[in-house]
Order: structure tokens, then sequence, then C-alpha cells
């Protein structure tokens, strides 16, 4: 690319210009529905690492680098996650962070295999979504072998419970969280009195809450989102059940203390397939940046999106390419420190080392209690 200009003689002079490249980067989560408050989270939280590294100017090949973020809205919707998928595939787009949801990240993979395109899960906790066989998917939390087992650990030797109760969503991630915590309950010796469900829009948990009380839970373990787990509690304080509630990352959120309304007391549990904040590596300034830049704390993924996105941003740098094919290898041997902890991968595409925090609700907020990696 040249341009021209004029020297002082007059005479006129062609001057190389160096010419910025621009990289689109796909950014999929529910911007709409009832978690849409969880998904315009991931959506900032990879929109802020994309203003870091435009700022920073990188280089690939010579060139200047402008990322550009294409962020889509999948609605927690499993068909419409492979719609937008194909969508950002025609786009031509070097790599996905994406997508929230088990449900919705296991079917997009899929079509991002087949066009050999990276992608990253900020929060898919379902072992699943690793276990494909697929070369391109990643994910920066622990799963739910993890999550779950912590889940059921906690229940059985921290809060003693003799009597567990199991709900779930039926989501791939709900459903699988509370397959998890099944197993390491009877694992533990611990009685599982109840397997139960709704689906992800449930919002009348009665008759089953009913069903529930008479068997005399010491301890209710759900599987879903803080949407649905809010009503959950709600109407299990209402109906009398004093049980303790421990519920996954997907209802670790200020959402479900505000949705929980006065159902919420310090026998309210919840696990993030993280560190706590205040063990996160930058963690305070991560959070305090975010909340400066978009007005809003941060829900739950965000660190996690804006480390999953940083980490496609530096893979491709590393590589010296914005070609899938030629920085995947490079993504897949990453070692970089992020906002939540040192990002490496294992050969099937699992964070190493992930841990899992059990947090307790306490003063209006959620308070880390255990970790356990």
């Amino acid at each position: 690319m040249r341009h021209w200009i004029y020297a002082a003689s007059g005479v006129l002079l062609a001057m190389q210009a160096q010419a910025d490249m621009t990289v689109k980067v796909g950014q999929v989560s529910p911007l709409s529905g009832p978690i849409a408050h969880l998904g315009k989270d991931n959506e900032a939280g990879a929109l802020l690492a994309i203003e870091d590294a435009n700022a920073k100017k990188l280089k690939i090949a010579g060139q200047i680098i402008k990322f550009e973020l294409i962020s889509e809205d999948d609605a927690s919707d499993p068909k419409t996650a492979t719609i937008v998928a194909q969508k950002l595939v025609d786009q031509k787009v070097a790599g996905v962070v994406g997508h929230l949801n088990s449900g919705t990240s296991i079917p997009a993979s899929k079509i991002y295999n087949e066009a050999g395109i990276p992608q990253i899960s900020p929060s898919a906790t379902n072992p699943k979504y690793t276990l494909q066989g697929f070369k391109t998917t990643f994910r920066v939390v622990a799963n739910d072998v993890q999550q779950g087992g912590a889940m059921g650990t906690f229940a059985v030797d921290h809060l003693k419970g003799k009597k567990i109760a199991i709900i779930d969503d039926r989501s791939a991630y709900g459903q699988g969280l509370a397959d998890q915590v099944d197993k390491k309950v009877k694992a533990l010796k611990g009685q599982v009195i109840a397997r139960e469900y709704g689906t992800d829009k449930t919002t009348d948990w009665m008759a089953i809450l009913t069903s529930v009380k008479a068997r005399m839970p010491d301890v209710v373990v759900y599987g879903g989102m803080d949407a649905t787990a809010g009503p959950l509690l709600q109407q299990m304080r209402r109906l009398g059940i004093k049980s303790a509630l421990i519920v996954g990352d997907g209802a670790c959120s200020p959402e479900m203390i505000k949705l929980s309304g006065s159902g919420m007391d310090q026998n309210v549990y919840c696990t993030v397939a993280g560190l706590p904040r205040d063990q996160m590596p930058k963690g305070a300034a991560f959070f305090k940046r975010f909340k400066q830049r978009f007005g809003m704390d941060v829900q739950v993924y965000a660190p996690y999106e804006y480390d999953a996105m940083t980490a496609l941003i530096s893979a491709m740098v590393e590589a010296n390419s914005a070609d899938p094919k030629v920085y995947l290898p490079t993504l897949a041997k990453i070692r970089l420190q992020g906002v939540t902890g040192m990002l490496q991968f294992t050969p099937e595409g699992d964070i190493k080392n992930g841990a899992v925090t059990v947090n307790q609700f306490s003063s209006n907020n959620w308070k880390p209690v255990s970790v356990i990696k």
C-alpha cells in the first residue's frame, strides 16, 4: 500500500505505508432471554480484552493488527447456537470465545471444528464438550467432574449431609452437574433420597419441592442457572424447607441473590469453577477496570471471557499469524498468566489444574469458604 506526499521542492515522493490488518474474532453468549445478564457480562469481558489488545498495537507479519469483535446472541438455545456458529464461520472469524452454556457450546463446537476455527468456552463445564476428539475445542474453567465432585464432597463432608436431594433443569449443564454430584455423594456413602428435575425455564417448583420436603433432606443440590434457582430457593423457604441449598456456578451470581429475595440466608452455598476473586492473580485490577468501563459489576464469567479472548490473541501474535491452521498448535501449547490464573490446556482442551471455589451467602454477598483443586 502506497500513499503520496510532496517534498519541499515540490517533487512527488512515494512513501511506503504500514497497512493495518483487521482480524475478526467472534463472541457468542445469550444476549436475550432470562440469563441475558450473564451473556452481557461475557460480552463485556471479550470487549475489554479486544480494547486492551488494540491499545497495544500488536503486530502480526509486520502489520499492526486491529481486532474486531463480532458478537452474536444464541439465546441459550442449542439450535440458535448452531445457526450463529455457522454465521461466524461464514464471516471468516479467526477464532471464537463462547458459548456460555454447555448445551449451546457442544453443538456449536462441531461447526467450528469442521471449519478448523478454535473455540474457547469461558463457562461450559459439561465434560462432553472436550471429549469429542476435536482439536479446536478448549475451556478456561474446571469441568463438571471437578465441580460436581466438589459440591458432593462439600454436602457430605462439610455440611454433614446424610440425605441429599438433587434437582436439575435437564440442560446439558444442569443435568451433567447433577449427575456428577450424585456419583460423588454415593461414593462418600451419602444417600441420594431424590432425583427431580424441571426445565431451564421452570419457575414453579412447588410440586417437586412438596415431594422433596416429605423426604426430609439435609441438603438440596440444584443444577441450573440463576433464573430458575432463585424461584426454587424462594419456594423452598416458603414451604418450610430449611435444608442447606448448594447451587453451581450458573447460579453463583449477584442476580441469584436478587431473584431469591428473602429466601437467601447463610444456609445457601454456590460453587464457581475457578478461584475466588481475591485469589485471582490480576483480579483486583480487573474488577475495578471492568466497573469503570461498563458501569456494572462482574456477574460471573467476564474474567474468564477476558482470559479466553486474550489467549486467542496471544496465540496469534506468538504464531505470527491469524490463520487458524497456523496458530491453533500454538494455542494448544500456550502458557499465559491470565486474570484468573495460569492458562494452560490439557491435550483434550481442558484447563490444567482447574480449581473450584465454594461460596456461602453472607452480608448480602457471596463469600468464599473453601477452594478445592
